[in-house]
């Protein structure tokens, strides 16, 4: 089970959400999942509707991310299977950002990085099927990189390069960086501690020990194709630049300055994922893209500065 922690900036999973729970058929179902599974027929009988209308009803669940469906051999064809993996829910009536400035937002997919270093166990994976071929260090030198999902690299580090050129005279007054990431080990194991640093213009902005290599249930958004055996999930981390310091997820992880990076006047910003050779936890990482582990997004740079 998962819980899901959210404000007012969580705009779209609120959305998603608030839809999914705001029709009354839709929380009978959620009760009647709630200690077992059903197929979505024995869910229009037990609610006296349609099995169209149970589908209908099922689609919105799993797109908010509170359901999962699996199909199973059935006695005529297959069958869908419905779970709950949501278990708990909480709004903060609040928002993290500052209404009165100006933000910037560019997403980066995973699979656009400029430079990379790559050892075993490292690998591709997409929406559809493996990239490359496993533990082939090459094979992150493909073309058909830029359509990954899911990277993972047991030492090494992925390099991004995002557009820069319209920071200029703008007063830049914090930049996000945020990722879902676990450790990488061999298949999943929750106890193999990482050190995982993210550098921004090849300044250090902050590591973040990571506990595991996640897996034991499947990610939320997984692809059926997916061995339940190998890593599913990672942990949403944000790393924050300011005029006060850099912070992880709001705890210090360096005293440097946003000022000290030199983000105006260039082309591009560098942001570099990786674990540092003197890393007391070695543990290498794996990141997620828009349709792998439990956050539907990929790398995502916020860029705040003083509205003019």
């Amino acid at each position: 089970m998962q819980t899901i922690k959210m404000n007012l900036d969580d705009k779209g999973r609120l959305a998603a959400i608030a839809k999914a729970l705001s029709v009354d058929a839709r929380i009978e179902i959620l009760r009647q999942l709630r200690h077992r599974e059903l197929n979505v027929n024995e869910i229009a009988e037990i609610l006296g509707i349609p099995p169209s209308s149970a589908a209908a009803h099922v689609k919105v669940l799993e797109e908010a991310g509170i359901i999962r469906t699996n199909l199973q051999p059935g006695i005529r064809g297959s069958m869908k299977m419905c779970r709950v993996v949501l278990d708990h829910v909480y709004v903060e009536l609040d928002t993290t950002g500052n209404l009165e400035r100006q933000e910037e937002v560019v997403r980066m997919p995973i699979g656009a990085y400029v430079d990379c270093r790559a050892h075993p166990t490292c690998g591709m994976a997409g929406a559809r099927g493996p990239i490359g071929r496993e533990d082939d260090p090459g094979s992150f030198y493909l073309p058909e990189r830029l359509e990954a999902k899911l990277l993972w690299v047991g030492h090494g580090h992925l390099e991004y390069r995002f557009p820069a050129q319209r920071l200029e005279g703008k007063g830049v007054e914090s930049l996000e960086v945020s990722m879902e990431l676990c450790s990488e080990d061999h298949e999943y194991n929750l106890d193999h501690p990482s050190d995982i640093t993210l550098w921004v213009n090849g300044f250090e902005a902050g590591t973040w020990t990571c506990p595991g290599d996640l897996g034991g249930r499947r990610g939320l958004l997984n692809p059926e194709w997916w061995p339940d055996k190998n890593t599913q999930y990672g942990i949403l981390k944000t790393w924050k630049l300011t005029v006060n310091g850099c912070f992880v997820d709001g705890e210090q992880g360096s005293d440097r300055k946003i000022s000290d990076f030199g983000l105006e006047g260039g082309d591009y910003i560098t942001v570099r994922i990786g674990v540092k050779e003197e890393a007391v936890h070695k543990g290498g990482f794996n990141l997620f893209g828009d349709c792998f582990g439990d956050h539907a997004q990929n790398i995502v740079m916020k860029i705040g500065y003083a509205a003019s």
